[in-house]
Formats: structure tokens, C-alpha cells, sequence
């Protein structure tokens, strides 16, 4: 795990969009996903549920967001 995978994942789970957080990090919206994919393989779970147009953190999301504070 590494502080940069975790900036990644508080910028998602805070704009809950990867595209924006793409943008305020100012990296490839597929360079952040590859990120986030990383971390929760590391982890050995999902942090965020995916949809076309919605982000939503899982509870294993919520509970390391609430860590990271």
C-alpha cells in the first residue's frame, strides 16, 4: 500500500465520481482506476460499488475512509 493509492481513494470516496477525482489529481482517469484496482487487490476487497454513473463506497470503503480522517 502506498500514500499515493490512499490520496486516490479518499479523492474518490470524497467526490464519489472517478473522473472528477481523476481531475483534481490531475492523473489519467484510467491511471486512477488502475490505482484504486491495485489497493483493493492488495486489500482483498472491494472499496467502492461501480455504476455508470455512481460511486458508492462498500463497507470495507466506509470503514477505511473513516481511518484515513
Amino acid at each position: 500500500m502506498e500514500l499515493r493509492q490512499l490520496e486516490h481513494f479518499v479523492t474518490v470516496a470524497e467526490e464519489r465520481h472517478f473522473t472528477r477525482a481523476a481531475d483534481l489529481l490531475q492523473i489519467s482517469q484510467s491511471g486512477l482506476s488502475a490505482s484504486i484496482r491495485a489497493l483493493e487487490m492488495e486489500l482483498g476487497t472491494s472499496l467502492f460499488i461501480r455504476s455508470t454513473r455512481r460511486v458508492e463506497l462498500t463497507a470495507a470503503g466506509r470503514a477505511g475512509r473513516r481511518a484515513v480522517r
